[in-house]
Protein backbone atom coordinates (compact mmCIF):
# COMPACT_ATOMS: atom_id res chain seq x y z
CA UNK A 1 0.00 0.00 0.00
CA UNK A 2 2.76 2.49 0.89
CA UNK A 3 5.23 1.87 -2.06
CA UNK A 4 1.75 1.72 -4.64
CA UNK A 5 1.59 5.06 -3.66
CA UNK A 6 4.68 6.27 -4.37
CA UNK A 7 3.96 6.19 -8.14
CA UNK A 8 -0.01 5.63 -8.28
CA UNK A 9 -0.46 9.40 -8.79
CA UNK A 10 2.06 9.64 -12.34
CA UNK A 11 -0.43 8.33 -14.49
CA UNK A 12 -2.95 10.96 -13.43
CA UNK A 13 -0.89 13.80 -12.24
CA UNK A 14 -2.22 16.09 -15.39
CA UNK A 15 -5.82 15.33 -14.65
CA UNK A 16 -5.18 15.91 -10.66
CA UNK A 17 -3.80 19.37 -11.49
CA UNK A 18 -6.66 20.83 -14.32
CA UNK A 19 -9.31 18.83 -11.18
CA UNK A 20 -7.60 21.08 -8.31
CA UNK A 21 -6.13 23.79 -10.76
CA UNK A 22 -2.77 23.37 -9.97
CA UNK A 23 0.01 24.22 -12.65
CA UNK A 24 2.88 22.06 -14.14
CA UNK A 25 5.26 23.30 -11.85
CA UNK A 26 2.71 23.20 -8.25
CA UNK A 27 1.75 19.84 -9.08
CA UNK A 28 4.93 18.23 -9.00
CA UNK A 29 4.88 18.40 -4.99
CA UNK A 30 1.82 15.99 -5.41
CA UNK A 31 4.78 13.31 -5.41
CA UNK A 32 7.73 15.41 -3.95
CA UNK A 33 5.64 15.96 -1.08
CA UNK A 34 5.15 12.23 -0.69
CA UNK A 35 8.65 11.59 -1.03
CA UNK A 36 10.31 13.43 1.77
CA UNK A 37 8.27 13.15 4.31
CA UNK A 38 8.93 9.30 3.36
CA UNK A 39 12.77 9.28 3.29
CA UNK A 40 12.86 11.16 6.90
CA UNK A 41 10.23 8.45 8.51
CA UNK A 42 12.30 5.78 6.93
CA UNK A 43 15.09 6.98 9.07
CA UNK A 44 13.91 7.02 11.95
CA UNK A 45 11.70 4.17 12.23
CA UNK A 46 13.84 2.19 14.12
CA UNK A 47 13.72 4.36 16.74
CA UNK A 48 10.06 4.98 16.39
CA UNK A 49 9.82 0.93 17.10
CA UNK A 50 11.90 1.25 20.38
CA UNK A 51 9.06 3.90 21.59
CA UNK A 52 6.20 2.90 20.45
CA UNK A 53 6.82 -0.87 19.85
CA UNK A 54 6.01 -2.64 16.44
CA UNK A 55 2.61 -3.43 16.79
CA UNK A 56 1.15 0.24 18.19
CA UNK A 57 3.64 2.11 15.62
CA UNK A 58 1.94 0.09 12.52
CA UNK A 59 -1.69 0.26 13.94
CA UNK A 60 -1.30 4.20 14.14
CA UNK A 61 0.28 4.43 10.75
CA UNK A 62 -2.11 2.21 8.91
CA UNK A 63 -4.76 4.26 10.71
CA UNK A 64 -3.85 7.71 9.80
CA UNK A 65 -2.67 6.46 6.54
CA UNK A 66 -5.98 6.20 5.80
CA UNK A 67 -7.35 9.24 7.22
CA UNK A 68 -4.72 11.22 4.83
CA UNK A 69 -5.33 9.22 1.88
CA UNK A 70 -9.20 9.91 1.92
CA UNK A 71 -8.08 13.77 2.93
CA UNK A 72 -6.07 13.49 -0.87
CA UNK A 73 -9.14 12.00 -2.64
CA UNK A 74 -11.51 15.02 -1.25
CA UNK A 75 -8.88 17.67 -1.94
CA UNK A 76 -10.42 20.81 -4.41
CA UNK A 77 -7.38 22.48 -3.89
CA UNK A 78 -3.67 22.54 -4.02
CA UNK A 79 -2.75 22.62 -0.28
CA UNK A 80 -4.92 20.11 1.37
CA UNK A 81 -3.64 17.60 -1.53
CA UNK A 82 0.13 18.09 -0.19
CA UNK A 83 -0.80 17.98 2.94
CA UNK A 84 -2.45 14.59 2.74
CA UNK A 85 0.25 13.85 0.41
CA UNK A 86 2.77 14.77 3.39
CA UNK A 87 0.77 12.82 5.66
CA UNK A 88 0.60 10.03 3.45
CA UNK A 89 4.64 9.77 3.26
CA UNK A 90 5.14 10.03 6.84
CA UNK A 91 2.98 7.01 7.95
CA UNK A 92 3.96 5.16 4.86
CA UNK A 93 7.06 5.83 5.58
CA UNK A 94 7.21 4.27 8.93
CA UNK A 95 5.80 1.02 7.12
CA UNK A 96 8.44 0.28 4.99
CA UNK A 97 11.67 -0.52 6.86
CA UNK A 98 9.27 -1.86 9.61
CA UNK A 99 7.19 -4.48 7.74
CA UNK A 100 10.22 -7.30 7.96
CA UNK A 101 9.92 -7.21 11.73
CA UNK A 102 6.92 -8.92 11.51
CA UNK A 103 8.49 -11.39 9.37
CA UNK A 104 11.35 -12.09 11.48
CA UNK A 105 9.11 -12.30 15.01
CA UNK A 106 5.74 -14.19 13.36
CA UNK A 107 7.51 -16.97 11.06
CA UNK A 108 9.55 -19.62 12.53
CA UNK A 109 13.17 -19.45 10.90
CA UNK A 110 12.54 -22.26 8.57
CA UNK A 111 9.79 -20.59 6.82
CA UNK A 112 11.55 -16.65 6.83
CA UNK A 113 12.86 -17.30 3.31
CA UNK A 114 9.46 -17.70 2.09
CA UNK A 115 8.45 -14.64 3.78
CA UNK A 116 10.91 -12.39 2.94
CA UNK A 117 10.24 -13.51 -0.88
CA UNK A 118 7.11 -12.66 -0.56
CA UNK A 119 7.40 -9.55 1.05
CA UNK A 120 10.58 -8.80 -1.73
CA UNK A 121 7.59 -8.96 -4.50
CA UNK A 122 5.53 -6.25 -2.74
CA UNK A 123 8.70 -4.03 -2.48
CA UNK A 124 9.76 -4.00 -6.01
CA UNK A 125 6.38 -4.96 -7.71
CA UNK A 126 4.60 -1.59 -5.60
CA UNK A 127 6.26 1.62 -7.99
CA UNK A 128 6.01 -0.57 -10.65
CA UNK A 129 2.40 -1.16 -10.82
CA UNK A 130 1.42 2.27 -9.65
CA UNK A 131 1.23 3.79 -12.89
CA UNK A 132 -1.22 0.89 -14.51
CA UNK A 133 -3.39 1.02 -11.07
CA UNK A 134 -3.58 4.81 -11.54
CA UNK A 135 -4.44 5.29 -14.90
CA UNK A 136 -6.42 2.66 -15.10
CA UNK A 137 -8.43 3.94 -12.31
CA UNK A 138 -8.57 7.54 -13.85
CA UNK A 139 -9.38 6.14 -17.06
CA UNK A 140 -12.54 3.86 -15.79
CA UNK A 141 -13.44 5.81 -12.37
CA UNK A 142 -11.90 8.87 -11.35
CA UNK A 143 -8.33 10.04 -10.10
CA UNK A 144 -9.90 9.95 -6.70
CA UNK A 145 -10.13 6.19 -6.44
CA UNK A 146 -6.49 6.03 -6.63
CA UNK A 147 -6.23 7.11 -3.18
CA UNK A 148 -9.62 5.48 -2.06
CA UNK A 149 -8.37 2.25 -2.81
CA UNK A 150 -6.09 2.28 0.30
CA UNK A 151 -9.34 2.21 2.29
CA UNK A 152 -10.35 -2.13 1.93
CA UNK A 153 -6.75 -2.51 1.79
CA UNK A 154 -5.85 -0.51 5.02
CA UNK A 155 -8.85 -1.91 7.01
CA UNK A 156 -7.72 -5.24 5.92
CA UNK A 157 -4.47 -4.42 7.11
CA UNK A 158 -5.50 -2.79 10.72
CA UNK A 159 -7.71 -7.02 11.57
CA UNK A 160 -4.21 -8.58 10.38
CA UNK A 161 -2.38 -6.23 12.38
CA UNK A 162 -4.45 -7.00 15.49
CA UNK A 163 -4.65 -11.08 15.28
CA UNK A 164 -1.48 -11.36 14.33
CA UNK A 165 1.07 -9.08 16.29
CA UNK A 166 1.02 -9.43 20.16
CA UNK A 167 1.54 -6.58 21.84
CA UNK A 168 5.12 -5.33 22.08
CA UNK A 169 6.95 -3.20 25.00
CA UNK A 170 7.53 0.12 24.90
CA UNK A 171 10.20 2.58 26.05
CA UNK A 172 9.41 5.98 26.21
CA UNK A 173 12.64 6.39 27.81
CA UNK A 174 14.01 6.72 24.73
CA UNK A 175 11.99 10.04 24.39
CA UNK A 176 14.30 11.97 27.34
CA UNK A 177 17.46 10.29 26.10
CA UNK A 178 16.89 10.73 22.36
CA UNK A 179 19.55 12.34 20.17
CA UNK A 180 17.04 15.38 19.22
CA UNK A 181 19.63 17.35 17.86
CA UNK A 182 20.37 14.66 15.23
CA UNK A 183 16.57 14.23 15.05
CA UNK A 184 15.97 17.59 13.70
CA UNK A 185 19.23 17.71 11.64
CA UNK A 186 18.24 14.62 9.91
CA UNK A 187 14.46 15.89 9.23
CA UNK A 188 15.54 18.98 8.11
CA UNK A 189 18.58 18.20 6.11
CA UNK A 190 17.25 15.11 4.37
CA UNK A 191 14.13 16.90 3.42
CA UNK A 192 16.10 19.81 2.21
CA UNK A 193 18.39 18.03 0.14
CA UNK A 194 15.16 15.84 -1.32
CA UNK A 195 13.04 18.88 -2.34
CA UNK A 196 16.65 20.54 -3.68
CA UNK A 197 17.00 17.22 -5.51
CA UNK A 198 13.40 17.47 -6.98
CA UNK A 199 12.96 20.82 -8.08
CA UNK A 200 16.38 21.92 -8.80
CA UNK A 201 15.95 21.85 -12.72
CA UNK A 202 12.69 23.60 -12.66
CA UNK A 203 14.33 26.34 -10.37
CA UNK A 204 17.74 26.66 -12.49
CA UNK A 205 19.69 24.93 -9.52
CA UNK A 206 21.88 27.65 -7.78
CA UNK A 207 20.52 30.65 -9.68
CA UNK A 208 17.61 30.23 -7.41
CA UNK A 209 17.47 31.58 -3.99
CA UNK A 210 14.90 28.69 -3.01
CA UNK A 211 17.74 26.42 -3.86
CA UNK A 212 20.37 27.99 -2.20
CA UNK A 213 18.74 28.21 0.95
CA UNK A 214 17.75 23.89 0.66
CA UNK A 215 21.31 23.95 0.77
CA UNK A 216 21.84 25.32 3.27
CA UNK A 217 19.12 23.98 5.52
CA UNK A 218 20.91 20.69 4.18
CA UNK A 219 24.37 21.33 4.96
CA UNK A 220 23.21 22.81 8.76
CA UNK A 221 21.47 19.42 9.26
CA UNK A 222 24.18 17.02 8.23
CA UNK A 223 26.24 18.95 10.93
CA UNK A 224 23.65 18.47 13.66
CA UNK A 225 23.17 14.74 12.67
CA UNK A 226 27.03 14.51 13.17
CA UNK A 227 27.03 16.48 16.18
CA UNK A 228 24.81 14.15 17.50
CA UNK A 229 26.71 10.96 16.20
CA UNK A 230 29.56 12.54 18.76
CA UNK A 231 27.39 13.87 21.65
CA UNK A 232 24.36 11.35 21.89
CA UNK A 233 24.65 8.54 24.04
CA UNK A 234 22.48 6.32 21.42
CA UNK A 235 22.02 8.47 17.94
CA UNK A 236 19.57 8.86 16.24
CA UNK A 237 20.66 6.59 12.79
CA UNK A 238 24.10 5.00 13.20
CA UNK A 239 26.12 6.76 10.53
CA UNK A 240 29.20 5.33 12.09
CA UNK A 241 28.48 1.96 9.88
CA UNK A 242 29.64 3.85 7.25
CA UNK A 243 33.31 3.37 8.34
CA UNK A 244 32.80 -0.36 7.17
CA UNK A 245 34.37 -0.64 3.73
CA UNK A 246 31.19 -3.14 2.50
CA UNK A 247 28.71 -1.04 3.40
CA UNK A 248 29.83 2.35 2.26
CA UNK A 249 30.61 -0.07 -0.60
CA UNK A 250 26.69 -1.40 -0.38
CA UNK A 251 25.18 1.67 -0.29
CA UNK A 252 26.87 3.66 -3.38
CA UNK A 253 25.85 0.30 -5.08
CA UNK A 254 21.95 0.95 -3.89
CA UNK A 255 21.71 4.38 -4.60
CA UNK A 256 22.70 4.03 -8.23
CA UNK A 257 20.32 0.92 -8.19
CA UNK A 258 17.73 3.48 -6.88
CA UNK A 259 18.63 5.94 -9.57
CA UNK A 260 18.14 3.76 -12.50
CA UNK A 261 14.78 1.55 -10.62
CA UNK A 262 13.37 5.43 -9.82
CA UNK A 263 14.84 6.98 -13.68
CA UNK A 264 13.63 4.47 -15.82
CA UNK A 265 9.95 4.37 -14.19
CA UNK A 266 10.00 7.98 -15.06
CA UNK A 267 11.93 7.76 -17.98
CA UNK A 268 10.06 5.56 -20.33
CA UNK A 269 6.31 6.79 -19.53
CA UNK A 270 8.14 10.24 -20.66
CA UNK A 271 9.61 9.17 -23.86
CA UNK A 272 6.53 7.55 -25.09
CA UNK A 273 3.93 9.54 -24.18
CA UNK A 274 5.88 12.15 -26.00
CA UNK A 275 7.84 10.41 -28.95
CA UNK A 276 5.60 7.11 -29.59
CA UNK A 277 2.58 9.10 -28.32
CA UNK A 278 1.01 6.36 -25.66
CA UNK A 279 -1.56 7.08 -23.29
CA UNK A 280 -0.71 6.68 -19.22
CA UNK A 281 -2.04 3.19 -19.37
CA UNK A 282 -0.20 1.66 -22.69
CA UNK A 283 2.96 3.59 -21.12
CA UNK A 284 2.57 2.04 -17.53
CA UNK A 285 2.29 -1.96 -19.00
CA UNK A 286 5.69 -1.43 -20.30
CA UNK A 287 7.13 0.05 -17.48
CA UNK A 288 5.58 -2.79 -15.66
CA UNK A 289 7.41 -5.46 -17.56
CA UNK A 290 10.08 -5.50 -15.47
CA UNK A 291 8.06 -6.60 -13.01
CA UNK A 292 7.71 -10.08 -14.80
CA UNK A 293 11.29 -11.25 -14.42
CA UNK A 294 11.39 -9.95 -11.12
CA UNK A 295 8.35 -11.71 -9.79
CA UNK A 296 10.17 -14.78 -11.18
CA UNK A 297 12.85 -14.11 -9.68
CA UNK A 298 12.28 -14.28 -6.17
CA UNK A 299 11.73 -17.94 -5.22
CA UNK A 300 15.03 -18.82 -6.62
CA UNK A 301 16.91 -16.40 -4.72
CA UNK A 302 16.72 -18.01 -1.53
CA UNK A 303 18.49 -20.93 -2.82
CA UNK A 304 20.90 -18.59 -5.20
CA UNK A 305 21.97 -16.91 -2.22
CA UNK A 306 23.12 -20.42 -0.45
CA UNK A 307 24.90 -21.21 -3.56
CA UNK A 308 26.03 -18.46 -5.05
CA UNK A 309 29.15 -16.13 -4.05
CA UNK A 310 27.66 -12.88 -3.99
CA UNK A 311 30.29 -10.71 -5.12
CA UNK A 312 30.63 -12.29 -8.69
CA UNK A 313 26.43 -12.44 -8.70
CA UNK A 314 26.07 -8.40 -7.72
CA UNK A 315 28.48 -7.57 -10.49
CA UNK A 316 27.40 -9.77 -13.28
CA UNK A 317 23.87 -8.32 -12.46
CA UNK A 318 24.72 -4.86 -12.26
CA UNK A 319 26.59 -5.65 -15.32
CA UNK A 320 23.53 -6.79 -17.36
CA UNK A 321 21.77 -3.95 -16.02
CA UNK A 322 24.01 -1.74 -17.74
CA UNK A 323 23.75 -3.64 -20.57
CA UNK A 324 20.09 -3.42 -20.75
CA UNK A 325 20.59 1.04 -20.37
CA UNK A 326 23.39 0.69 -23.21
CA UNK A 327 20.53 -0.64 -25.03
CA UNK A 328 17.74 1.67 -24.55
CA UNK A 329 20.68 4.47 -25.36
CA UNK A 330 20.18 3.25 -29.34
CA UNK A 331 16.83 4.54 -29.74
CA UNK A 332 14.72 6.48 -33.06
CA UNK A 333 12.21 8.66 -33.54
CA UNK A 334 10.39 5.50 -34.54
CA UNK A 335 11.22 3.38 -31.56
CA UNK A 336 8.06 2.21 -29.61
CA UNK A 337 7.08 0.28 -26.53
CA UNK A 338 8.37 -3.22 -28.40
CA UNK A 339 12.24 -1.23 -28.32
CA UNK A 340 12.25 -1.56 -24.39
CA UNK A 341 10.56 -5.41 -24.12
CA UNK A 342 13.63 -7.36 -23.81
CA UNK A 343 15.86 -4.85 -22.60
CA UNK A 344 12.69 -4.29 -19.43
CA UNK A 345 12.94 -7.72 -18.95
CA UNK A 346 16.65 -8.44 -18.30
CA UNK A 347 16.84 -4.96 -16.52
CA UNK A 348 14.19 -6.46 -14.38
CA UNK A 349 15.48 -9.85 -13.69
CA UNK A 350 19.12 -8.28 -12.88
CA UNK A 351 17.71 -5.58 -11.12
CA UNK A 352 15.67 -7.80 -8.61
CA UNK A 353 18.37 -10.23 -7.60
CA UNK A 354 20.91 -7.53 -7.16
CA UNK A 355 19.04 -5.50 -5.21
CA UNK A 356 17.75 -8.60 -2.73
CA UNK A 357 21.60 -9.44 -2.46
CA UNK A 358 22.70 -6.27 -1.56
CA UNK A 359 20.27 -6.20 1.45
CA UNK A 360 20.98 -9.26 2.64
CA UNK A 361 24.59 -8.15 2.50
CA UNK A 362 24.24 -5.03 4.15
CA UNK A 363 22.42 -6.67 7.16
CA UNK A 364 25.42 -9.85 7.03
CA UNK A 365 27.99 -6.98 7.65
CA UNK A 366 27.22 -5.96 10.79
CA UNK A 367 26.30 -7.16 14.41
CA UNK A 368 22.62 -7.88 14.67
CA UNK A 369 22.21 -5.02 16.95
CA UNK A 370 22.79 -2.50 14.11
CA UNK A 371 20.48 -4.23 11.55
CA UNK A 372 18.03 -2.05 12.38
CA UNK A 373 20.65 1.27 11.60
CA UNK A 374 21.68 -0.52 8.46
CA UNK A 375 18.49 -1.41 7.11
CA UNK A 376 17.34 2.63 7.93
CA UNK A 377 20.48 3.62 5.73
CA UNK A 378 19.57 0.81 3.03
CA UNK A 379 16.33 2.08 2.71
CA UNK A 380 17.31 5.50 2.60
CA UNK A 381 20.19 4.94 -0.17
CA UNK A 382 17.79 3.36 -2.18
CA UNK A 383 15.07 6.18 -2.21
CA UNK A 384 17.69 8.82 -2.23
CA UNK A 385 19.27 7.37 -5.23
CA UNK A 386 16.17 7.69 -7.05
CA UNK A 387 16.15 11.67 -6.19
CA UNK A 388 19.49 12.27 -7.18
CA UNK A 389 18.28 10.19 -10.57
CA UNK A 390 15.14 11.58 -11.43
CA UNK A 391 17.31 14.87 -10.60
CA UNK A 392 19.94 14.28 -13.32
CA UNK A 393 17.80 12.90 -15.66
CA UNK A 394 15.91 16.08 -15.82
CA UNK A 395 18.90 18.10 -15.68
CA UNK A 396 20.67 16.14 -18.61
CA UNK A 397 17.60 15.49 -20.97
CA UNK A 398 17.29 19.26 -20.87
CA UNK A 399 20.61 20.19 -21.15
CA UNK A 400 20.79 17.14 -24.10
CA UNK A 401 17.73 18.87 -25.90
CA UNK A 402 18.93 21.98 -26.01
CA UNK A 403 22.20 21.04 -27.40
CA UNK A 404 21.11 18.59 -29.84
CA UNK A 405 18.20 20.78 -30.99
CA UNK A 406 20.95 23.66 -31.98
CA UNK A 407 23.17 20.89 -33.57
CA UNK A 408 20.19 19.82 -36.09
CA UNK A 409 19.46 23.08 -37.07
CA UNK A 410 22.89 23.89 -37.70
CA UNK A 411 22.77 21.27 -40.15
CA UNK A 412 20.36 22.71 -42.04
CA UNK A 413 20.75 25.18 -44.22
CA UNK A 414 18.63 27.68 -45.67
CA UNK A 415 20.15 27.58 -49.58
CA UNK A 416 20.37 23.49 -49.46
CA UNK A 417 18.94 22.50 -52.79
CA UNK A 418 17.81 19.03 -50.43
CA UNK A 419 16.41 21.53 -47.38
CA UNK A 420 14.78 23.47 -50.22
CA UNK A 421 13.21 20.54 -52.15
CA UNK A 422 11.94 19.40 -48.61
CA UNK A 423 10.51 22.04 -46.98
CA UNK A 424 8.75 22.30 -50.51
CA UNK A 425 7.13 18.96 -50.29
CA UNK A 426 5.91 19.69 -46.84
CA UNK A 427 4.30 23.13 -47.61
CA UNK A 428 2.43 21.65 -50.12
CA UNK A 429 0.45 18.85 -47.86
CA UNK A 430 -0.88 22.71 -46.36
CA UNK A 431 -1.22 24.14 -49.22
CA UNK A 432 -0.61 27.54 -50.15
CA UNK A 433 -0.12 30.31 -48.87
CA UNK A 434 1.55 32.46 -45.76
CA UNK A 435 -0.59 30.01 -43.71
CA UNK A 436 0.73 26.87 -45.10
CA UNK A 437 4.24 28.17 -44.83
CA UNK A 438 3.82 29.09 -40.92
CA UNK A 439 2.11 25.34 -40.61
CA UNK A 440 5.28 24.03 -42.38
CA UNK A 441 7.16 25.60 -40.57
CA UNK A 442 5.64 24.36 -37.09
CA UNK A 443 5.61 20.64 -38.14
CA UNK A 444 9.61 21.22 -39.22
CA UNK A 445 10.26 22.30 -35.89
CA UNK A 446 8.05 19.94 -34.36
CA UNK A 447 10.08 16.87 -36.00
CA UNK A 448 13.38 18.28 -35.07
CA UNK A 449 12.02 18.54 -31.40
CA UNK A 450 11.18 15.18 -31.45
CA UNK A 451 14.74 13.82 -32.45
CA UNK A 452 16.25 16.40 -30.17
CA UNK A 453 14.05 14.57 -27.70
CA UNK A 454 15.21 10.92 -28.57
CA UNK A 455 18.92 11.85 -28.65
CA UNK A 456 18.63 13.27 -24.97
CA UNK A 457 16.87 10.36 -23.59
CA UNK A 458 19.92 8.49 -25.72
CA UNK A 459 22.22 10.11 -23.90
CA UNK A 460 20.34 9.65 -20.20
CA UNK A 461 20.21 5.89 -20.96
CA UNK A 462 24.08 6.06 -21.78
CA UNK A 463 25.19 7.79 -18.49
CA UNK A 464 22.92 5.72 -16.79
CA UNK A 465 24.83 2.46 -17.98
CA UNK A 466 28.14 4.29 -17.66
CA UNK A 467 27.32 4.81 -13.56
CA UNK A 468 26.50 0.94 -13.21
CA UNK A 469 29.96 0.22 -14.47
CA UNK A 470 31.78 1.92 -12.41
CA UNK A 471 30.29 1.19 -9.54
CA UNK A 472 30.76 -2.61 -10.29
CA UNK A 473 34.64 -2.87 -8.61
CA UNK A 474 32.41 -1.95 -5.67
CA UNK A 475 31.40 -5.40 -5.48
CA UNK A 476 35.20 -6.70 -4.07
CA UNK A 477 34.42 -5.03 -0.88
CA UNK A 478 31.43 -7.29 -0.11
CA UNK A 479 31.81 -10.12 2.72
CA UNK A 480 30.16 -13.54 1.59
CA UNK A 481 26.91 -14.38 3.41
CA UNK A 482 26.90 -17.20 5.78
CA UNK A 483 25.85 -19.97 4.01
CA UNK A 484 23.67 -21.20 7.03
CA UNK A 485 21.82 -17.68 7.50
CA UNK A 486 18.12 -16.88 6.72
CA UNK A 487 17.30 -14.40 4.30
CA UNK A 488 16.25 -10.41 5.92
CA UNK A 489 14.76 -8.14 3.56
CA UNK A 490 14.14 -4.99 4.91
Amino acid sequence: MALLDISIVNSALPTIQGEIGASGTEGTWIGTSYLVAEIVVIAMAGWLVRILGLRLLLVLAASLFMVFSVLCGLAQDLDTMIIGRIGQGLTGGAMIPTAMLIVALRLPRSQQMQGTAGLAVAVVMGPLLGPIVGGWLTEALSWRYAFFINLPVGFGLLVLLMLGLPPSPRDYSELRDADWLGALGLTGGLGALTVLLEEGQREQWFASVLIRQLAVVAILGAIMVAIGQIRARRPIINLRLFCRPAVGAIMIMTMVLGAIFYGFNYAIPQYLGLVAGYNALQAGKIAFVAGLPMLMMMPISPWMMQKIDIRPIIAVTVLMVAWACWQDSHLTAQSAGESFIVTQIVRGGAMAVAMIFLNQAAVASVPMEDAGDVSGLFNVARNLGGSFGLAGIATVQDHQFNVHLWDINQTLAANDPDVQSGFASLMATFGIGDEAMTAAYAALQGQLGVDALVMAFNDVFFALALACVVVVPLAMWLRPLPKSAAMVMH
